[in-house]
């Protein structure tokens, strides 16, 4: 194992017996939301992985290595941390791990974490995209690049609502990242259900999905005799689903809430890395936390849909990890 990426001996004899294994971003619980919430719901997403069958792997940066599974111990530690912990994308990788800082990695951050370690599926919440004012601020998430470098599956409700969902959309499509539907023909905003956009294509069941993702993977590996051998030239799989009818919350309510947050976050000079973390507490506040509640739902649901397409990818039959 490389000095700088710790992987669980529970993660990684799960890797080594091609047993399913769902990886899961550390943002959500230091910079997502309140303790000990967060804690709760860290606790409550690993859980529900381990219900269907996989072995969760939480990824974070502690003592100086990228890790890809916590302990008990370690995951409190992590929630107890709140905003003290460096929200780390990939960017932010060199300098936590060199200095030894503890760090929440985000979407960016866990996907390379998980390609690094073999990982095939990711479950998060919501992933970063083009932000509002990006024709001014060209702020646009490193999450899309990473996805499109990264062979992992990310399983969301879509991009995250305070964000230019059509551009994002577009952006997508230019990184040639398939989006797809489950069970659904709309692709999600976060918080609600239909985002107005649609998806790439549609799936119903696990095992279709995991027929596509697999050929996917093959893909990669197709070329005339003269072509460059062993080339990894491909990137991941957006898989969508919604958040839970009885826990959307109320489309006219988030929009407006958003929008006098991005008024206080411009008042503040409040951007980059910082932006995201202050909108979403911004949000809850003004929904009273109706906004978190969904947020702890649809998370909770994408972590179930992880698992069973971990599983289902880890039953195909000829699958090979790296194919």
């Amino acid at each position: 194992m490389h000095p700088l990426l710790h992987i669980r001996d529970e993660v990684q004899l799960a890797l080594d017996q091609d047993r399913p294994v769902v990886a899961l971003e550390s943002t959500l619980i230091a910079h997502g939301m309140p303790w000990p919430q967060n804690l709760e719901t860290g606790r409550l997403l690993e859980s529900r992985i381990r219900d269907k069958g996989a072995v969760p792997a939480t990824v974070a940066v502690l003592n100086g290595s990228l890790r890809v599974g916590l302990d008990a111990e370690e995951l409190e530690q992590l929630a107890r941390s709140g905003t003290d912990a460096l929200k780390v994308s990939r960017r932010d990788l060199p300098f936590a791990l060199a200095e030894k800082r503890m760090g929440a990695t985000t979407v960016a951050g866990t996907l390379m974490a998980a390609h690094l370690a073999g990982i095939s599926v990711f479950a998060t919440g919501g992933i970063g995209g083009v932000h509002r004012g990006w024709q001014q601020s060209l702020d646009i998430s490193a999450d899309l690049p990473e996805l499109a470098r990264s062979p992992v599956a990310v399983v969301c409700a879509g991009a995250k609502s305070i964000l230019d969902l059509p551009a994002t959309r577009e952006q997508l499509e230019t990184y040639g990242i398939p989006v797809c539907g489950y069970r659904t023909d709309a692709f999600p905003a976060f918080y609600t259900r239909d985002s107005g956009l649609g998806v790439d294509a549609r799936v119903d069941d696990p095992a279709q999905w995991a027929r596509a993702f697999r050929a996917q993977r093959m893909l990669a590996t197709m070329g005339a005799p003269h072509a460059r051998p062993n080339t990894r030239n491909y990137g991941g799989m957006l898989v969508v689903q919604p958040v839970p009818a009885e826990h959307e919350a109320e489309a006219e309510r988030i929009e407006a809430a958003t929008r006098l947050a991005l008024e206080e976050a411009e008042k503040k000079a409040i951007g980059g890395k910082a932006l995201t973390p202050f909108l979403l507490a911004r949000i809850a506040a003004l929904t009273d936390g109706a906004s978190l509640q969904s947020n702890v739902r649809l998370a909770e649901n994408n972590a179930i849909l992880g698992a069973q397409l971990a599983v289902a990818l880890s039953k195909l039959e000829g699958w090979e990890e790296g194919a």
